[in-house]
Order: C-alpha cells, then structure tokens, then sequence
C-alpha cells in the first residue's frame, strides 16, 4: 500500500458549534456535524447549518435512535410472525413486556417524526424520558403527536 498522498484529497477544517454531537462507539470518538452538501458548478460545498435553527434542535440522541430501531426490528419479528405477541418477545428477549410494548409504541410515531429524530432535527425537549412511560398514551393521529411534542407552532 502506498502512503503517497493522493491528488484529489484535500484537508478541511470544520468549526464544530455546539450543533455537533460527540459520542464513542468501539473505543473510537465519533462526532457529527450535520452538514449540507450542495452542488455549484462542477464544486461541491459543505454547508453548515443556520446558528438560529441548530440551537432549537435537539441533536442527534443516540439511546432514542437505537431504541426506536429495536421497536423496528421486534414489530417485524411480530408482524413476520416469528413472535405471536409482545409477551412472548419480551420472554425470549429476557425483558419486561411493559418495557417492550413502550419500545414498540414508538413505531407509531408520525413519520416526519421519526425521520427528525434519526436526523437530529427533533426539538430540543424530546428524548426517551418524554416519549416512554408517560401517564397517557401517545395519540394515534399523527397531527395530535406533533403539537403535544412540539412539533408545530400553535
């Protein structure tokens, strides 16, 4: 293998605002930085978001990011019918049901939702504590999920 630099390769520097999140995975830190690549000519720019706009997101919440993967993957171990209900996963899992059933429910998020959550782009408030065992239930129509987790000015 060569260690000649390669020509096209280039060095950037990228101010790291307090939009970044920082976490480490295997031993090795990771950082994201979300980015906009835009296309200009025959050039591609990496812009960084508006200050404004970083400040009011949330981040990326990795805990909530897997937790909402693992109510995926068991909702298609049901829906397969690998498992025939919750209680029969939450057995072969080892856990408590009640900790499965409040994984599963957030696959009933609205999909704008969920996709800001995998973005990072979920309000600041929103985390695992607002959206597991809370007194009521989240609602089903997705218009009610948005205004009561802040997802729409009223």
């Amino acid at each position: 293998m060569s260690s000649t630099p390669n020509a096209r390769t280039h060095a950037v520097r990228i101010e790291v605002g307090s939009h970044a999140h920082s976490y480490v995975s295997n031993g090795q830190r990771v950082t994201l930085v979300p980015l906009t690549i835009k296309r200009r000519q025959n050039r591609k720019l990496l812009i960084p978001p508006d200050p404004d706009t970083a400040d009011a997101m949330g981040g990326f919440d990795i805990p909530m990011i897997k937790t909402l993967g693992k109510g995926f993957y068991w909702k298609k171990l049901i829906d397969q019918g690998t498992y025939r209900t919750i209680a029969d996963l939450a057995r072969a899992l080892k856990l408590e049901p009640g900790w499965v059933a409040e994984v599963m429910r957030m696959t009933t998020l609205a999909p704008d939702i969920i996709e800001a959550i995998t973005q990072g782009r979920q309000p600041r408030h929103l985390n695992l504590h607002t959206l597991r065992g809370r007194a009521q239930l989240l609602p089903r129509d997705w218009v009610e999920q948005r205004r009561m987790l802040g997802f729409t000015q009223d």
